[in-house]
């Protein structure tokens, strides 16, 4: 068996008001995502579900964990493989299904990378460190559901 690894989140509830769940309609969805050490984030449920836009709701942030741990792996397995990363960019998308009981799941999740890579890098190598990235990342690793890639573009920049 492997190392374990544990995390602690802190969440609460800030959107009780004076009336609490007396109603669905009576209540704000804002909390508190609070990680000892860490600037605080400001969540809140999506607009669909009566949330605050300006706030992180949690299926943007399980996008967004999907793809910085994509990142960090391909970051990684880049300089494994003597590849030069000198920028990343990811637009990452998911898709929900919301039942009509109002239960819902991710149905997948798409990851858009774009590497720009120093030197003349062949396209297959690219290819593999993406791979790669994707069969060690942990949360793709946990979720039922695909995580797929899709067409990759690298951008090559001269050496310094």
């Amino acid at each position: 068996m492997g190392a374990l690894h544990d995390f602690t989140v802190n969440v609460t509830w800030t959107g009780a008001g004076s009336d609490g769940t007396a109603s669905y309609t009576s209540y704000s969805r804002d909390h508190e995502v609070a990680i000892e050490g860490k600037p605080q984030l400001l969540g809140s449920a999506d607009p669909a579900f009566r949330g605050d836009a300006s706030r992180h709701s949690p299926e943007d942030l399980f996008v967004a964990s999907l793809s910085q741990c994509h990142m960090l792996w391909a970051l990684h397995m880049a300089a494994r493989a003597g590849v030069v990363v000198v920028g990343y960019s990811d637009r990452a998308t998911g898709t929900m299904r919301v039942e009509s009981a109002g239960a819902g799941q991710f149905v997948e999740v798409t990851l858009h990378p774009r590497l720009t890579v120093q030197g003349d890098v062949e396209e297959s190598v690219i290819e593999k460190i993406h791979l790669d990235a994707h069969a060690h990342c942990f949360i793709a690793r946990s979720v039922n559901f695909p995580v797929r890639l899709a067409p990759l573009t690298t951008e090559v920049v001269t050496p310094r």
